[in-house]
């Protein structure tokens, strides 16, 4: 019996375990500088908890930003919850990070990309495109406006 080692599924779960460290530092103790995220996951995870009326308004995707004010920041072993603001009206989610397709702070550049498929593959990390034009809590980024963010590499976070 042959053996492989599955390099796709391990990256992703170790930069999906990168957000969690993130975030943990983000709720115990809040934003540095000028460091924001824009997440945007699937709102159809079975496990994805958000207001119907989000759902309904984005039935596949969203991109959530978390940079002003956030409220009720819990990290949590498979995803974290948190309240924005959608208008005046705050509304608690819970993102699985399984359900995560892209994590970016503009503010350095840094972005994550997370394709699925049915196997996951060495190459469903692709580098992200990212705007410099701040965007309202339930807009996308515009193609267009768009640079390329470098992809950090594991070896650079060890010792």
């Amino acid at each position: 019996m042959s053996r492989e080692i599955d390099y796709g599924n391990l990256m992703h779960r170790a930069m999906r375990g990168l957000i969690r460290n993130v975030l943990d530092d983000i709720a115990a103790n809040g934003l540095p500088g000028a460091h924001h995220f824009f997440i945007t996951f699937d709102t159809s995870h079975p496990d994805a908890e958000l207001a119907d009326w989000l759902s309904d308004r984005y039935p596949g995707e969203m991109t959530v930003v978390m940079q002003h004010w956030f409220d009720n920041l819990d990290v949590g072993e498979e995803g974290f919850a948190v309240t924005l603001n959608f208008g005046d009206s705050p509304e608690p989610l819970y993102i699985p990070y399984d359900a995560i397709k892209t994590f970016v702070d503009p503010s350095v550049e840094f972005g994550l990309r997370f394709e699925s498929t049915e196997e996951d593959s060495d190459d469903d990390l692709e580098p992200l495109e990212i705007s410099d034009e701040p965007i309202e809590q339930d807009a996308q980024t515009s193609a267009d406006k768009k640079k390329k963010a470098e992809i950090v590499s594991l070896d650079s976070f060890r010792k």
